[in-house]
């Protein structure tokens, strides 16, 4: 028992600094935003859609990906008493809302793709803009972490 315990007890020694995210959370932050936005685009390159209809969706994701590492960033400055302008802010959630209401009503509009294809593009969407946001974080975290030093 003693020379299996040492084998499965002992780690290695990961260096981190204070607040910095570790490399597993940020290999798979990375990795879901890789999967999420690599599914919605093989989708659509596959999809017997109108090229026009491609890229409505591209540029959905497009700007669903800025907007919400812009509104991810214009929180956190506000939380960390930065200053934000009203306008910034109030047009970074726009954006965002605008992104994933084009989506849904496009999606739900959409009569040449089938039931299942319509959650395929509103799954990988949503991860992506998830990801996005956190690989945003993750970066934001390791730069302050990486000035303390």
């Amino acid at each position: 028992m003693g020379e299996n315990e040492d084998l499965f007890s002992r780690k290695p020694k990961e260096e981190r600094r204070l607040g910095e995210p570790t490399g597993a959370f940020k290999g798979a932050a990375w990795g879901s935003l890789l999967i999420g936005v690599s599914a919605y685009l093989i989708g659509l390159y596959n999809a017997l859609m109108e090229l026009n209809e491609k890229g409505y969706y591209i540029t959905l994701l497009i700007l669903g990906l800025y907007a919400a590492v812009s509104l991810q960033k214009a929180v956190r400055d506000r939380d960390e008493g930065i200053r934000v302008t009203n306008l910034y802010f109030g047009i970074s959630w726009f954006a965002l809302i605008a992104a994933i209401a084009l989506m849904a009503i496009g999606l739900f509009n959409a009569g040449s793709i089938t039931l299942s294809e319509k959650g395929f593009y509103g799954i990988s969407f949503v991860l992506s803009l998830f990801a996005v946001v956190t690989v945003q974080k993750n970066v934001r975290d390791t730069e302050e972490a990486n000035q303390d030093k």
